[in-house]
């Protein structure tokens, strides 16, 4: 081969070289655009969804009822005697203590039999007295002739013996029967005393009078009595009892100590208490569980009759996965189809398992774990897609 058919040979062959290395990189360049432009197309076609995370925090179940202050307790004060009332030491707002005098009454009668009745104690004590002296000298005779008789026992006859004894026996059973009209005398004294105690009609216990039925003057009849009235009445306003109507269907889980908050109608102050009775019976025509809170009351700024919402805590859980409700639309009784944001933003279908709900939240058993991030609202979308996540923001606390 001759040098000049080699050199065309040689420049052949670079430009083939070339015109390959010139194919190759126009091809790149083409697959880079493309996959740029898809790439591009991707990013732009990419929706925006919004996300939650899967956090632990305690859930509690509740039902909020409306509930309405009582007093803790509440009596109508009557007098035990019948009289005219002398003076009445209270009116409607006054506070009193247990013991504290409310009324005095005036009883003419009653006063009349205790005189009466004194008189009797002395009569029935000069009765003693002179049975006893009877008594005395009969048993002093009887035991004279018994002596006579041991020392000469032909003496004395014996009929006048046996009179002695009869006479003996008469006197001590005169003294007895004086003895115990005695204790009659002074058990009715006593009566007359109480009774005229009860002139004094004292509170019950603390709390309020928050009516009045009578003023000075008034004749009141004996409380037992038909035609009794009573002179005030007397409620205890520290605590209140705040009586909550339970529906039926949440009394199997109704417990004793279980939290309450209560939020008052009135001044939108929030309180907290506990279940302190549950009356165990289902009314028939309300179908609700009479159920009672202990409200402290001090101030005294509560009132019987205000109506307040109380929201019982029916199931607690501890420390529970859990999740927006609004994370799991597509619900079928305790399971639920979620999106779950994966690697590089694609999404991956998955099936939880669900327990407590609240208004807010619903705990996740299993099928997400902590920190992984829930699409809210997942509908439209498709497993692997490509999406752009947007935390969702957490709703206020109250």
């Amino acid at each position: 081969m001759t040098t000049t058919t080699r050199r065309r040979l040689e420049l052949v062959l670079v430009t083939l070289l070339v015109i390959a290395v010139v194919a190759a990189g126009a091809m790149w360049l083409r697959q880079r655009s493309a996959s740029q432009a898809t790439a591009a197309k991707e990013e732009k076609a990419r929706p925006s969804v919004a996300v939650a995370p899967v956090k632990r925090m305690n859930l509690d179940e509740t039902l909020t009822v409306a509930a309405e202050f009582r007093p803790f307790q509440e009596v109508n004060v009557y007098a035990k005697v019948a009289g005219y009332v002398k003076q009445m030491r209270v009116d409607v707002g006054d506070k009193v203590k247990a013991g504290d005098v409310l009324a005095v009454l005036e009883i003419p009668e009653l006063e009349d039999e205790l005189r009466r009745a004194y008189a009797a104690v002395e009569r029935a004590n000069q009765e003693v007295a002179r049975a006893k002296a009877n008594y005395d000298d009969a048993h002093l005779t009887y035991q004279r002739l018994a002596e006579v008789i041991k020392e000469q026992p032909n003496l004395v006859a014996q009929q006048e013996i046996d009179q002695s004894r009869a006479k003996d026996d008469a006197a001590k059973a005169g003294w007895d029967a004086a003895q115990s009209a005695v204790r009659e005398a002074v058990a009715t004294r006593a009566r007359y005393i109480t009774l005229l105690g009860y002139s004094k009609i004292t509170a019950p216990f603390t709390g309020v009078i928050t009516k009045r039925f009578a003023d000075t003057g008034s004749l009141v009849g004996a409380g037992t009595s038909s035609n009794g009235q009573g002179l005030v009445r007397l409620s205890q306003l520290d605590p209140l009892r705040l009586v909550l109507p339970v529906p039926e269907s949440a009394v199997p889980r109704l417990r004793d100590g279980a939290s309450v908050e209560v939020l008052v109608n009135a001044t939108q102050e929030r309180i907290a208490g506990q279940v302190a009775r549950i009356s165990g019976e289902v009314a028939m025509d309300t179908r609700t569980m009479h159920v009672e809170v202990d409200v402290p009351n001090k101030q005294l700024k509560l009132a019987p009759g205000m109506y307040a919402s109380a929201t019982l805590v029916q199931e607690s859980r501890q420390g529970v996965l859990s999740v927006p409700v609004e994370a799991v639309p597509n619900r079928k009784g305790q399971a639920a189809l979620v999106y779950v944001l994966g690697k590089d933003n694609r999404l991956e279908e998955r099936s939880l398992t669900l327990g407590l709900e609240t208004p807010e939240h619903i705990e996740v058993k299993s099928g997400a774990g902590e920190n992984e991030l829930v699409v809210v609202g997942g509908r439209g979308y498709q497993p692997g897609q490509l999406v752009e996540p947007k935390l969702l923001a957490e709703k206020a606390t109250r």
